[in-house]
């Protein structure tokens, strides 16, 4: 997902400062240190390790559907609860105001990390386990 958004603009797509972003949502929680945006990448980067680990211990077998599609939907699960949750909390209000670029670029963004995780540690909730 970090790496997508530094591709988007080059399809069309708006660009994300991100790093920007994260690192001034953690300056005005911590109020006094300039933490810059390497900090606000770093940040971007672990949450889509705990989201990929979240996806591998509590999704991956509950999901309906083949490893790609569930995780396509626990991409789309993430992309709602960020214009819900992050974006109000950033400044860029719910849904990203409706702002059609961003949404494209965030929905594609989070359906290409969804599919990648899902591939990766998704597992068939049908398959028994080997003893």
């Amino acid at each position: 997902m970090t790496a997508l958004w530094l591709a988007e603009p080059r399809v069309g797509l708006a660009r994300w400062a991100v790093g920007d972003i994260l690192s001034s949502l953690l300056a005005v929680a911590t109020a006094y240190v300039s933490l810059g945006p390497a900090l606000g990448w770093a940040l971007h980067f672990a949450v889509g390790i705990i989201l990929a680990v979240l996806y591998a211990t509590a999704f991956a077998g509950r999901l309906p559907g083949s490893k790609l599609a569930r995780g396509l939907l626990y991409g789309l699960g993430i992309f709602v609860v960020a214009q819900l949750v992050f974006m109000p909390l950033v400044g860029a209000g719910f849904f990203s105001r409706g702002d059609p670029p961003l949404l494209l670029g965030s929905l594609v963004g989070h359906l290409a990390y969804g599919g990648v995780v899902g591939i990766l540690y998704g597992t068939a909730a049908s398959t028994p386990s080997a003893v």
